[in-house]
């Protein structure tokens, strides 16, 4: 998939050094990093660090005036933040060497917390197929899409996005007190 006009903008923008496609770049993408890095045993402050060298990156191929980019923006952010974070936690030493010099990874720790994850998507999974409709659906269009507000007002038939919020706002509330509920049993 080809960039769209508006990322081909960005990256020219960010090659001549433009601060609002700087941060549009920020504010689109950040937040995907960040959940990457947290997710991956890292902290807010590594998330920031790799995603300021991902800029950099980006920057240098970007200003490099040969670069092509050939996938979406976000995909190639995405790629280049994994490897910089892989590469920080080699260099972290999150593996260490066995005494006859074969590696091993520390995953007992690992395991459990993706046991106790898992078990959390289940209970989160369970209660959102419970939740019914539009709620379900008015969620997933809000974090799974990541659609605003206005859209989603239009798409559900609301007056306006105000009065969507405000239903988002109802069915969260309905779908906590459903994820408790099954956290209990």
């Amino acid at each position: 998939m080809k960039p769209d006009f508006q990322e081909s903008a960005l990256l020219e923008g960010l090659a001549k050094n433009d601060r609002i496609a700087i941060e549009s770049i920020y504010a689109q993408q950040y937040n995907m990093v960040q959940s990457m890095i947290i997710n991956n045993n890292g902290t807010y402050e590594d998330a920031r660090d790799i995603f300021q060298e991902t800029m950099i990156v980006l920057y240098e191929k970007a200003s490099s005036g040969t670069f092509e980019l050939k996938c979406r923006l976000k995909t190639y952010i995405y790629s280049v933040s994994r490897r910089l974070w892989l590469k920080r936690l080699q260099q972290m030493k999150r593996f260490q060497a066995d005494f006859n010099g074969q590696e091993t990874f520390a995953v007992e720790a690992d395991l459990e917390h993706h046991r106790q994850k898992n078990a959390s998507f289940q209970m989160m999974d369970h209660a959102l197929q419970g939740l019914g409709e539009p709620c379900k659906s008015l969620l997933e269009a809000f974090y799974i899409q990541k659609k605003n507000m206005v859209e989603i007002a239009g798409n559900f038939g609301y007056t306006n996005a105000e009065n969507a919020k405000n239903q988002k706002y109802k069915c969260l509330m309905r779908l906590k007190k459903l994820f408790f509920a099954e956290s209990k049993k």
